[in-house]
């Protein structure tokens, strides 16, 4: 498998083009100054807009150059208050009227349990970095700071992602039939499928109903698709075809759809409620879905290489449940024997070792791992191609992005 990156800028122009090119799995990304179309169907997206005086650096130089990264930051830290109100308002927003389903409404929302909120996180980085700053206030109440608008209603996109992924492992779960979830036991395992299907089905509706309340029927229809693509990628995952279980771009499609299509049409809703160009809406856009791909590649090889403690699941639990990912895919590449194992699927015992076999013997982890680097390479190069600004705020923020691009495929959890 070969895969090319082009980068080019016209500095005195207005022209950028960016390429991710993997020649056999077919994820394309193009820009010029005539057009802007979108196909994410079979896993080609074409982008095309006119960037005046931006400028993209790959990630190599970007970390011998850029003063994005003059110093480490704790991204997690700078909105640590924000999370806080965030954190707060989403146990408010799950309360229902029915003891049973506000418990279980409740489950991953619970102190000790929601995990880093990752997702939450991003967005309000972005929502920073992007110019829309926390305003200071008379008083110094960080409250009153953290809840002006349009900050409030970016505060929201961070709120309704989190419900609208929550509800998607709870869904999952059910589907997978899984016995643990963040380190705890699933919610289907503890309170049954039954309540954790309309659990999930509640958070979906109270993200509708919070969505609703934006009044911006662009952002309703980026957040619609993303629930869209979770279904479709979900319902992709458990009727593909043995051709398509052993395909790359089948492989990528589907990633895009359950992983990254919510962060990357989330980081491009915070755009829009700022009041940004188009321009920059798509660069929060190709932030969010390169993250998106990078973290899920990572958890793929976390999947081989993790243990049950540190991952909050099971390790092996894609390869036990039937699901050929990006370790095996290129694995495969170097001995197509494997080829027959993955057809004979995966449960019997013998048929799993012979295929953590080949994988140990191959390359599979290692370019699982630099795909996911090509792929922060570009979620960074698209924070440096942001305008520029003298506002260290805005500035810090931008750096947090890019750290987390870091941490993101030097994980192990």
């Amino acid at each position: 498998m070969s895969l090319s990156w082009i980068l080019r800028i016209t500095r005195n122009g207005s022209h950028l083009f960016l390429s991710h090119r993997p020649s056999s799995y077919g994820f394309l990304l193009s820009n010029n100054s005539q057009s802007s179309t979108r196909k994410v169907f079979n896993c080609r997206e074409t982008y095309s807009w006119t960037v005046p005086s931006f400028h993209v650096f790959k990630h190599q130089i970007h970390h011998q150059s850029s003063s994005l990264v003059e110093e480490q930051l704790d991204p997690f830290s700078l909105v640590a208050d924000e999370l806080s109100l965030v954190a707060n308002r989403l146990r408010s927003m799950v309360i229902a009227e029915v003891p049973k389903l506000a418990s279980a409404a409740e489950y991953f929302f619970k102190m000790g349990v929601h995990g880093k909120r990752f997702r939450p996180t991003v967005l309000l980085l972005m929502a920073t970095a992007l110019n829309v700053s926390v305003l200071e206030t008379a008083t110094g109440s960080v409250g009153d700071a953290l809840t002006t608008e349009p900050r409030k209603r970016q505060q929201s996109i961070a709120e309704i992602t989190e419900m609208i992924h929550v509800a998607s492992l709870l869904h999952d779960d059910v589907l997978d039939d899984a016995e643990t979830r963040r380190g705890i036991g699933s919610l289907n395992l503890v309170m049954g499928n039954k309540v954790a299907v309309l659990a999930g089905d509640f958070l979906l509706s109270r993200a509708c109903v919070a969505l609703a309340s934006l009044k911006n029927t662009e952002v309703v229809s980026l957040l619609a698709t993303a629930v869209q693509h979770l279904v479709t990628g979900e319902t992709m995952q458990m009727t593909s075809t043995s051709e398509q279980r052993c395909s790359m771009e089948h492989y990528m499609q589907k990633t895009y759809y359950k992983t990254a299509s919510l962060i990357s049409n989330s980081c491009k809703a915070i755009a829009l409620l700022a009041g940004q160009t188009t321009e920059v809406a798509m660069l929060a856009f190709e932030y969010g879905k390169n993250l998106g791909l990078a973290y899920q590649l990572i958890d793929d090889v976390l999947d081989f290489t993790g243990t049950s403690a540190s991952l909050g699941k099971g390790s092996l639990s894609d390869i036990r449940h039937g699901i050929v990912t990006a370790p095996l895919l290129f694995a495969m590449e170097e001995f197509p024997q494997l080829r027959s194992v993955i057809d004979q699927g995966f449960d019997k015992p013998e048929n799993i070792d012979a295929a953590l076999e080949y994988l140990g013997k191959s390359r599979g982890i290692q370019r699982t791992r630099e795909l996911a680097a090509k792929h922060v390479n570009l979620a960074a190069a698209a924070i440096d191609s942001l305008p520029e600004t003298d506002d260290e705020e805005v500035r810090k923020s931008r750096r947090a992005l890019v750290d987390l691009t870091q941490r993101v495929i030097t994980r192990n959890k």
